[in-house]
Parts: structure tokens; sequence; C-alpha cells
């Protein structure tokens, strides 16, 4: 029996709140990571039409939130090679939860720096990184 991991992508929705200061989203929650370890929180910046990513991971689980820009996230089943796209950014306020063995790449498409929020439920570790190659065409 083939099971398909992208079933266990999750799209989290944010509530905007926007007053005359700006704007506030909940990025993620406890509740939202299911009991996960805290790993790290990074900030990545991508140029407009620039990818990054093109890889997955065999027990790490990231979730994904642009805060500024516009970004768009191709998915893959490494197994099943089974695809999906996500439109993320300050239009489609969104957090995207990749589970294990879905290889992702995200690449700005928009016309300005895109920022991405990650969080990773593991440390980066150059000895163990759990990051593995995988060529995802546009």
């Amino acid at each position: 029996m083939n099971s398909n991991k992208l079933n266990l992508v999750e799209v989290l929705p944010h509530e905007q709140k926007v007053d005359h200061r700006g704007w506030l989203i909940e990025v993620l929650r406890k509740e939202q990571v299911n009991g996960s370890e805290f790993g790290q929180i990074y900030l990545t910046t991508a140029h407009p039409a620039k990818r990054k990513g093109n890889h997955y991971h065999t027990r790490k689980t990231e979730w994904f939130c642009v805060v500024k820009g516009m970004g768009r996230l191709v998915l893959e089943d490494v197994e099943t090679k089974e695809r999906s796209e996500i439109l993320m950014g300050e239009e489609r306020l969104v957090t995207v939860k990749i589970p294990p063995g879905v290889a992702h790449m995200i690449e700005n498409a928009g016309n300005e720096m895109m920022y991405l929020v990650i969080f990773v439920n593991e440390t980066f570790s150059k000895d163990d990184p759990d990051t593995f190659p995988y060529e995802i065409t546009a």
C-alpha cells in the first residue's frame, strides 16, 4: 500500500489583526506542533524569481510562513512523486506544515524580496543534517 505523505501536509490559515500601526498574525501555536520538540526558528529571504530548498528530510518537520512578499511552495512526495503547489504570502497568510518524506522548494513569485519564517522541530547539525538533495523542477 502506497501512503501519500502529501496528505500529511497541513495549511494553517491566519487571522490577520490589522490596525493603524500595522498587522499581527500568530505564525505557529504550541498545539499546532503536536508536542514536537523545539528545534530552531530562522528567517530567510529570496530575491524575485529565486528558489530555495530542493531537498527533503527523513525525520524533521518544518513549518513555513511567508510574511512579506509572495512565495510558491512546491511539494513532492519522494516515494509516490505526487506534487502539490501552495501560494503563500502577504495576500495569503498561512503556515504550511511539511512532514518528513516531502521534498520542498519555495520560489519567490513576486516582484520584491520574499521573507520566509521557518520553524523546524530539530536543530541543524552539520554532522547529521537530515537534509537530502531532491530536484523539483518548476
